[in-house]
């Protein structure tokens, strides 16, 4: 654990020395109770992709699976390492095929260094065929993206053959597990059968791209990504380094446990992340984990 704090240390760095263009603060929206209901199975799915395929593959992986009894899952792998863990089945509850991806596991220093060792580049147009050069995204996400792209897409189109095309498709996951989840929402259309739903659901993501890759996002993708608290992985890498997250944040807040909607693109409001994590000085990692969702924490299986 003191290995994970320390290499997000080094991230969190990046973004203290921010010289950026003030934004405007849109109004917030609480979003209600019954709404907040309707992340829970996103929730223990993203939980449940900090466990190993064995367990992802055969649906055992204690309370996180069991949050979702009915999943049925198709394909796993990854080794929690060099390849993130991920996990593709169907949800016949939600009528939805999922994919899971794993965060930023604590005990796995290897995949941790992902999250550091970055620059801004372009898409691979073999994965991202039609896509603008101005696009540009993490380096060391994209890398981690394409490990399993082609697999991933395989096992979706395979549950799609089953179920029908129009069949939603929901991709969801953890820190880096959800920078992977938002590189899944612009790649999987490109390769599905047209009008296919393919939609979103990220906690404690950190920013993935550039603002024209938050553009393309918020024009052709359905996305909301929720952050917990103070936690400061939301607002790196900095805006200063070029980086933008997309529409979409739900904030939690520490004080009252409310859920706010926050629209537009890193809203500055003190209801929003980056309102209320000026810095990272005033964050909290603790709270990257969760709790999400009545206690849901995520990080660890």
């Amino acid at each position: 654990m003191l290995t994970y704090v320390l290499t997000l240390l080094v991230l969190l760095k990046l973004a203290s020395a921010a010289r950026i263009t003030k934004r405007q603060a849109f109004a917030t929206l609480r979003v209600p109770s019954a709404q907040i209901q309707s992340f829970k199975p996103y929730s223990f799915y993203a939980a449940a992709a900090y466990c190993p395929p064995s367990e992802t593959l055969s649906w055992s992986c204690g309370a996180n699976c069991a949050g979702n009894p009915t999943f049925q899952p198709l394909a796993s792998g990854g080794d929690g390492s060099a390849v993130q863990f991920w996990y593709v089945g169907w949800d016949p509850t939600l009528n939805s095929v999922i994919v899971a991806h794993q965060g930023t596991n604590p005990t796995s220093f290897l995949a941790d260094l992902t999250d550091i060792n970055f620059f801004l580049t372009g898409l691979d147009p073999t994965l991202f065929p039609g896509l603008p050069s101005s696009i540009q995204v993490h380096s060391g996400f994209a890398a981690e993206h394409a490990k399993a792209a082609s697999v991933i897409l395989a096992a979706v189109q395979t549950l799609l053959a089953q179920h029908g095309s129009s069949s939603p498709v929901v991709v969801t996951g953890h820190s880096l597990g959800a920078a992977l989840a938002l590189l899944d929402a612009v790649y999987l259309p490109l390769h599905l059968p047209a009008g296919t739903p393919v939609r979103m659901v990220g906690y404690g993501m950190p920013r993935v791209g550039n603002g024209a890759f938050a553009d393309h996002v918020d024009a052709t993708a359905s996305v909301t990504h929720v952050n917990n608290a103070e936690d400061p992985i939301p607002i790196v890498p900095g805006r200063f380094l070029g980086f933008a997250h997309p529409a979409g944040e739900i904030h939690v807040r520490r004080d009252s446990g409310a859920w706010d909607a926050c629209p537009g693109q890193d809203n500055p409001s003190t209801l929003c992340t980056v309102g209320d994590v000026p810095s990272v000085l005033q964050g909290n990692i603790l709270d990257h984990l969760g709790p999400y969702d009545d206690n849901i924490f995520m990080g660890l299986c």
